[in-house]
């Protein structure tokens, strides 16, 4: 099903490049529009949809939390508690800053206290050493376990151009980041990078899934050779006593995209939507990806009945609700605008599910690299007021 829903509060802050983060029922917002405000400091808002209107509540975080920069593309991963369990942690890697700095930070997003319908997240930093990920957006991020192990896996991005190399004219360039598969091993902060020949190429934009020791890479674009790779790289991990391993098998389908959404419908079934074919091509199929032990299956699916401003837009984006449902927008015609959000929303749901176990996709949106227009690059301070976050803010 396809729905349209009503812009409310905050809506206005909602960009290309959010990501959405879901624990049980309950989704939050990360990536506004601009720094955060006095009304939200944490800049991260819980999703409320109720009635066919889409609004944004501010969340607070516990005082031992560290500050999240509003991010938008970064990579966003659960954590389940265990194999197949309760999501209770996220990962969130890189990503833009509005100021159009790429963070290299990794950062710990986990529910902190529900109590009367009041949300609060604890946010913490994660150090990592060895082979330490640069600086990156466009990347996407994969829990695995192998052995009673648990490992991060993290793939592609993008990155400007090295110190070294930058010049006047390419300052604010950027390149694909190197072909490395990073191995994370979160209890040690230790990764790893392993360089794979059956990875020639910098992939970015692009959708991963995992299941048991394996992740999946779907699409993307290499900007290196303006190319959508229609291939599915199968990753494999791993982690015995002593040296990890990691694999890589080519599986050729026909299937190109670049900046699609993945969303769950069930433990071993997952739907690929939105994105595009080209640069000037919207792709509006939908594709079902079926995980068993060793094999994939992908086979194309029913499509909505897309609307005259989803056809005809240039462009959209948007992120993985949860149980099945897609949040996306499209650019609004300023002539139909209500309110000060310039954009359409739309929930497309799949059907009612579990929740999602397991399941990533780097959360990818619209490719625009100038998106942020130039009011968003503003000063800001941290205040200690002792009533920012009372009863009755």
């Amino acid at each position: 099903t396809l729905q349209i829903v009503t812009p409310g509060s905050s809506t206005s802050l909602i960009q290309p490049g959010f990501s959405l983060l879901h624990f049980g029922s309950h989704v939050f917002f990360l990536g506004q529009k601009g720094w955060p405000k006095r009304s939200c400091p944490t800049g991260v808002f819980l999703v409320d949809l109720k009635n066919n209107e889409l609004r944004l509540r501010p969340t607070i975080f516990t005082n031992d939390s560290c500050y999240l920069p509003p991010l938008r593309h970064p990579a966003v991963c659960s954590l389940p508690a265990s194999q197949g369990g309760e999501i209770t942690q996220y990962l969130i890697h890189g990503g833009k800053t509005p100021n159009n700095e790429i963070s290299h930070k990794l950062y710990i997003m986990a529910m902190a206290s529900s109590v009367n319908r009041r949300f609060s997240l604890c946010c913490s930093e994660k150090d990592l050493a060895g082979d330490v990920p640069e600086a990156r957006y466009g990347h996407s991020m994969n829990v695995v376990f192998s052995k009673g192990k648990t490992a991060v896996v993290m793939f592609g991005g993008r990155s400007y151009v090295p110190l070294n190399q930058r010049t006047t004219e390419n300052w604010n360039n950027v390149i694909d980041c190197e072909p490395s598969v990073y191995l994370i091993d979160l209890q040690f902060g230790c990764s790893t990078s392993f360089n794979l020949r059956e990875l020639q190429d910098g992939i970015s934009f692009h959708v991963s899934l995992s299941r048991n020791d394996t992740v999946y890479i779907f699409g993307g674009h290499s900007m290196g050779n303006n190319f959508r790779p229609p291939n599915v790289y199968k990753i494999k991990v791993d982690l015995p006593l002593g040296s990890p391993a990691v694999s890589c098998t080519v599986i050729h389908n026909k299937l190109s995209f670049s900046s699609s959404i993945v969303t769950q419908t069930s433990p071993d079934e997952f739907v690929i939507v939105g994105g595009y074919e080209s640069d000037s091509q919207k792709r509006f199929s939908c594709n079902g990806i079926f995980l068993d032990d060793d094999t994939i299956d992908i086979q194309e699916i029913e499509t909505p009945e897309w609307t005259g401003e989803i056809k005809h837009s240039k462009t959209w984006f948007g992120a993985d609700m949860g149980k099945g449902a897609v949040l996306f927008g499209t650019p609004a015609d300023n002539k139909h605008q209500s309110t000060d959000c310039s954009f359409f929303f739309y929930v497309l749901n799949f059907g009612d599910s579990d929740p999602v176990v397991q399941a990533c996709s780097q959360g990818s949106t619209e490719e625009q690299e100038d998106s942020m227009p130039l009011e968003d690059s503003e000063e800001f301070t941290f205040n200690r007021d002792g009533n920012l976050f009372d009863e009755d803010t």
